[in-house]
Parts: structure tokens; sequence; C-alpha cells
């Protein structure tokens, strides 16, 4: 099974150079998620009672070339909740960057995809975020949930140009 990417945009930063840039770096991580190696590991990985943690360590090689920090901390130093930390963050100036966030089980039902997009919401040092969720998730009964499909839908309102929201772009990888 392949990657799915859908990316959901603000129609007047299509073509700037900052989002061709994000761009870039993410038809980058797209092609490495998509190797036989990774695709792979995926298979052996994703199943029922995986954590994020394990979808993590099978790119977090190549999160590290691409220039992203595990768990940057100080980025929410400003409010209440400084706790927060996003699971990788990549500075792309000194006004913006990319935060990059891997779900697996909790992705819909205990809404992870939404408060990491909150996270970037709030965050002032970054406009753009990778969400990378499952495809579909097992339950115990063996059932699978689809998820990314799900993800897609709730955010795509947030890219209505009445409901903008102050993140440039969000990169949806369904692994």
């Amino acid at each position: 099974m392949s990657i799915n990417l859908k990316i959901l945009l603000k129609e007047e930063i299509a073509n700037t150079k900052e989002f061709l840039m994000v761009y870039k770096i993410a038809k980058d991580l797209e092609t490495y998620l998509n190797s036989e190696l990774i695709q792979n590991s995926l298979l052996n990985t994703h199943k029922f009672q995986a954590k994020s943690g394990d979808i993590q360590a099978l790119f977090l090689e190549k999160a590290n070339e691409l220039g992203f920090q595990s768990e940057k901390k100080g980025l929410f130093k400003d409010y209440p909740t400084s706790a927060l930390r996003p699971d990788y963050f990549k500075p792309l100036s000194n006004k913006t960057g990319i935060i990059m966030e891997v779900e697996r089980g909790k992705t819909v039902l205990n809404n992870m995809d939404l408060l990491d997009v909150w996270k970037c919401h709030i965050c002032e040092s970054a406009n753009y975020l990778f969400l990378i969720v499952p495809q579909m998730r097992h339950d115990g009964a063996g059932k699978l949930w689809p998820t990314y499909p799900n993800v897609v839908k709730r955010l795509q309102s947030f890219f209505v140009k009445n409901n903008y929201i102050n993140i440039d772009a969000i990169f949806i990888f369904g692994y």
C-alpha cells in the first residue's frame, strides 16, 4: 500500500517561494515513505496496539536528514500549556516552520488530529503542519476504521476561505 498525500492550503500561497519549499520537503518525505523498505516496515509495525513512537522510529533518520528536530521544546512557552511539544519541528526562517505530528490509533477517536491542528494554529513559529496518520485503524475485534479519509474530511473545512485559520497548509500523509 502506498502513502496517500492530501495537501490543504490557502489559495493565495500556492505559488509562493515558501510554500514551494515546503512542498518539496513533503514530496521528499513522501518518496521516502513509499520506499520498499519503509513500506515493508509499515506493514510489520502498523498493527493493533502499536504505538505512534514505533511508527516514528521508521522515519526518524529521514526526518533528521530533512532538518526536523525531535520534540522541540520552547515553541509554546507563552501559553499556559507550555508543556506542549510537537513530535518534530523544522524551522524555515526566523518567522515560520513546519510542525510534524505522527498519529496512530487515537487519531480520530480522541481528536488527536484536531489537537495537532490547534498546536500548529497557536504556534508562532510554524505555519505548516505535516500530519502523518494511518489510512485505516485496526481495533481489537479486527475491524478496520477509515482514519485518513476522516481526517481529510474534518480538516478541509479550515481551508474554505471564510474559515481560514493561521496555518498556511496542512500536508496529510496516510500510511
